[in-house]
């Protein structure tokens, strides 16, 4: 597709770049709808899908969970066991907004298994995701170390590391979506250079290498993401650690 939606190839050239899809005009400024809106609507389309069917197969729910009832309780089991096992007395709080990116996370990674771009090839997305998480991190730093807490913290050891200190927490969002949308973007390319090189040859055994960059370091990125938000969130709850 010219768009670049799908890894599809035209002739040998497959395009895995970010287009602009259409345009509009808001407030004399010209913006665009991009492919990576488009891919991100999909994977939400999917998402949601998926917790309507949850929703109606848990009110009908049975004692002994059968069907789309396993799979559901299945998944909710798994999170909340990952999310108190790094937590603890915190898991509670924040496990909502740590199940949502997961999953978010995850499906963006291997919607490369359905042709789409992933997302989270976009650093526009994964900035976003640590942005957002950067927030989490110094609301709930202020709210359990307080001001004073906080500035204890940037001097440790010493007043002359505050400006590292600081520095160093500057770079937490940069850090955590460098390293997502790197690791699934070299996956993108590679796949997208194997159907543009090998062209009438790529077919049936790239699915091996689908495998490995959608399926597998798309699942190992989505719990390093979360293993560190999680990490830095629960450090910044810690009033010992001010």
């Amino acid at each position: 597709m010219g768009q670049g939606i799908l890894l599809s190839s035209e002739g040998t050239a497959v395009d895995f770049m970010i287009h602009g899809v259409f345009s509009y005009e808001l407030f004399g400024q010209t913006l665009w709808i991009t492919t990576s809106h488009v891919c991100i609507l999909l994977v939400m389309l999917i998402i949601i899908g998926f917790c309507l069917f949850a929703n109606r197969a848990m009110k009908k729910a049975t004692e002994v969970p059968t069907g789309f009832q396993n799979v559901v309780e299945l998944i909710v089991e798994m999170l909340d066991g990952m999310i108190g096992g790094v937590m603890g007395k915190y898991a509670v709080n924040f496990r909502n907004y740590i199940g949502t990116i997961f999953i978010f996370i995850l499906i963006s990674n291997i919607s490369g298994l359905l042709g789409l771009r992933p997302p989270t090839a976009d650093y526009g997305v994964t900035f976003a995701l640590g942005i957002i998480t950067f927030v989490l991190i110094h609301f709930n730093k202020f709210k359990h170390q307080k001001v004073m807490g906080v500035l204890k913290g940037y001097c440790d050891p010493w007043p002359i590391w505050a400006p590292i200190n600081l520095i160093g927490d500057l770079a937490v969002p940069v850090s955590l979506s460098l390293r997502l949308f790197a690791n699934i973007l070299s996956g993108t390319a590679i796949m997208a250079l194997i159907y543009a090189l090998l062209n009438k040859f790529a077919y049936v055994w790239p699915a091996a290498l689908h495998v490995y960059f959608d399926l597998f370091s798309g699942a190992i990125q989505t719990y390093v993401f979360c293993m560190l938000t999680m990490t830095y969130i629960s450090d910044a709850c810690n009033t010992e650690a001010g």
